[in-house]
């Protein structure tokens, strides 16, 4: 009886055409809707939106994902009021958060050492440290970013050390973006070099002031007066050249005048009054990541701001974790990091990149969904950027014909962010407008079975940069036969990988003029065809060399010879001045006054 009575009263309605009472609404607009929710946020039945949607010339499902604009004026069409909000709200409140100048306390300066490859970065950070770090480098070449803390006459100092060399320009303009105070070491006998002016720069840009540490001064070649000439034509002035920047001699190998170098980098922080409040959530910056194999995901960071202690949650770029460990530069465990403080932090979940920024979350939904919406930015930019670069199969094709684009597929896998991050710009601009690498994936951490499927659907090869394949994946490796090869200087690396690179560059042809014969008469032989009476007068002829046939100023035909005979004789080449008699392969139609021109073909393969 019920249902009976509901239908009639339904009848009834749809007779009387009664419009139920409509609802007008704020919707809230994230930066992408369905088409669905955004219905259920009207409480509209999708159907109708689908509806108005075809009315626009819009063929469109529930599913389909739309962009906030059209979002609105859909709305607008309901007669909604619309309340837009940015999916970045969700990064609110966490960085940059204003201080209380009465909280501040003064702070440890943050100083760069920076300075061109082999002019004893390192080694002048370990003399200070009095520790070596050097013999542990591959190639004697720093290839990560290291910070280590020391202290002076009661005070701390912060040292962060960069690689010299012109592959890791990125990972050289985050250490000068960093710090408050750069070194630029500069060695006595070599003097300024083309990373030294590139530090010199990325300085200036970040707007740090400079400290001249002039370095091996124990060579008897050593001339520091000449070093900062040079300094003068990069405007940088040096006190003892009436300009500001202060400057000491040093020698890394004798420990002299460190103490010196100390006092300067302490002198110069006074100056800056440099002040931060440790009684806050912590923020700052990562300056490392890796995947270490027994403690996960390793971040190195420099705490900026506020004080950061284990159990806290924080988020790292497109990361979060909570801080299980606080490790310094020396291993210690330590139960908190104050401001400009270096720290390895365990208990990430991934790795995140270096120069990402980092900051404390009040909880862990907070930090997921902070995570969750930058990994989804990472991805749509990532996707963007792919779809920029493939297109659709046939623009591809279309694409490799006419521009014969040959890609170099790679799978990079580091030890740290920085270095394959060096690496990647280092291969970019090894590309050509004919051959270029292309890398399929990069990532910190050892080689994995995952990767080696990657590389197998992809054809690519893989490089490990101070890391190692697994067991699983060496024989998985084997089994696909894969290449994995293994590096520890950045150089080598980049040296195969051209090398590999070169082989696919299409050979150069290179054309050699040997000479050019002038048609005096055409016989017609029986069984020959067309033979053409020369004289050639200039260079020479050969037998077997290409031939051209220009009749006023055109190429009409390129082919080969088929005869070349003196009177009776073959001949294998007519030197100037000489009569011979031609015949051309295939081809018939020579007349006389016209000009054979003799060539050479070469193929030479081509390196990048």
């Amino acid at each position: 009886m019920a249902a009976m009575r509901r239908r009639q009263e339904k009848f009834r309605r749809s007779q009387m055409q009664e419009t139920r009472e409509k609802v007008m609404r704020e919707v809230i607009l994230p930066e992408t809707i369905t088409i669905q929710e955004l219905s259920q946020r009207m409480s509209e039945r999708a159907v109708d939106v689908i509806k108005y949607l075809m009315k626009e010339g819009q063929m469109m499902k529930p599913g389909d994902i739309i962009d906030a604009d059209l979002a609105e004026l859909i709305a607008g069409e309901f007669g909604h009021t619309v309340k837009r909000v940015s999916e970045s709200d969700v990064e609110e409140g966490i960085f940059n958060l204003a201080d209380d100048d009465g909280e501040m306390v003064s702070r440890p300066p943050i100083v760069t050492i920076m300075g061109h490859v082999d002019h004893g970065k390192t080694s002048l950070l370990d003399a200070i440290r009095q520790t070596s770090v050097v013999s542990g480098e591959a190639g004697g070449i720093t290839q990560h970013i290291g910070a280590y803390q020391v202290e002076q006459n009661g005070q701390k100092i912060t040292f962060i050390d960069t690689p010299g060399h012109a592959a890791f320009t990125a990972m050289r303009a985050r250490g000068a973006q960093a710090t408050d105070i750069a070194i630029l070491v500069v060695a006595a006998d070599d003097s300024v070099m083309p990373q030294t002016i590139e530090s010199i720069s990325h300085a200036k840009a970040a707007g740090v002031p400079i400290i001249v540490a002039i370095n091996k001064i124990d060579k008897h070649e050593a001339d520091p007066q000449k070093v900062r000439m040079q300094l003068l034509q990069h405007e940088v002035f040096v006190e003892s050249m009436g300009g500001e920047v202060l400057d000491v001699e040093v020698s890394a190998k004798n420990r002299v005048n460190l103490d010196k170098l100390l006092e300067a980098i302490l002198l110069q922080a006074e100056i800056l009054d440099l002040k931060a409040n440790p009684n806050r959530t912590a923020e700052g910056v990562v300056v490392e990541a890796e995947l270490d194999r027994g403690r996960g995901a390793v971040a190195t960071v420099l705490v900026q701001k506020g004080t950061l202690a284990p159990g806290q949650i924080i988020v790292a770029g497109d990361q979060w974790g909570r801080v299980r460990a606080l490790v310094n530069d020396k291993g210690e465990h330590v139960k908190a990091a104050g401001p400009a403080t270096p720290v390895e932090i365990l208990g990430l979940s991934g790795t995140p990149l270096a120069g990402d920024k980092f900051a404390v979350v009040e909880n862990e939904s907070r930090a997921r969904e902070i995570s969750e919406y930058r990994q989804r930015l990472t991805r749509d930019k990532a996707v963007a950027r792919a779809s920029g670069q493939r297109g659709s199969l046939e623009q591809m094709m279309s694409q490799l014909q006419s521009s014969g684009l040959k890609e170099f597929p790679l799978v990079i896998k580091g030890d740290v962010q920085g270095s394959i991050e060096a690496i990647i710009g280092a291969l970019d601009k090894l590309g050509t407008d004919e051959v270029r690498a292309r890398i399929v994936h990069s990532g910190a951490g050892g080689i994995t079975e995952s990767d080696i499927s990657l590389a197998e659907s992809s054809n690519a090869a893989i490089i490990g940069f101070n890391v190692r394949a697994n067991v699983q994946a060496r024989q998985a490796a084997e089994r696909a036969g894969i290449e994995i090869r293994y590096y520890n200087i950045i150089y080598d690396l980049v040296d195969d990988v051209k090398a590999a690179m070169s082989g696919l560059l299409s050979p150069e042809r290179r054309e050699t003029f040997l000479g050019n014969a002038e048609i005096l008469e055409v016989f017609n032989i029986t069984k020959t065809g067309k033979v053409a009476g020369c004289r050639v007068i200039e260079g020479k002829v050969e037998r077997g060399a290409g031939v051209r046939l220009v009749r006023d100023n055109v190429v009409i035909h390129e082919g080969k010879l088929k005869t070349l005979k003196r009177f009776k004789d073959e001949v294998s080449e007519v030197p100037m001045g000489q009569e011979c008699g031609m015949a051309f392969e295939n081809y018939e139609d020579i007349r006389a006054g016209d000009t054979i021109e003799c060539f050479r073909v070469e193929h030479i393969t081509r390196t990048l």
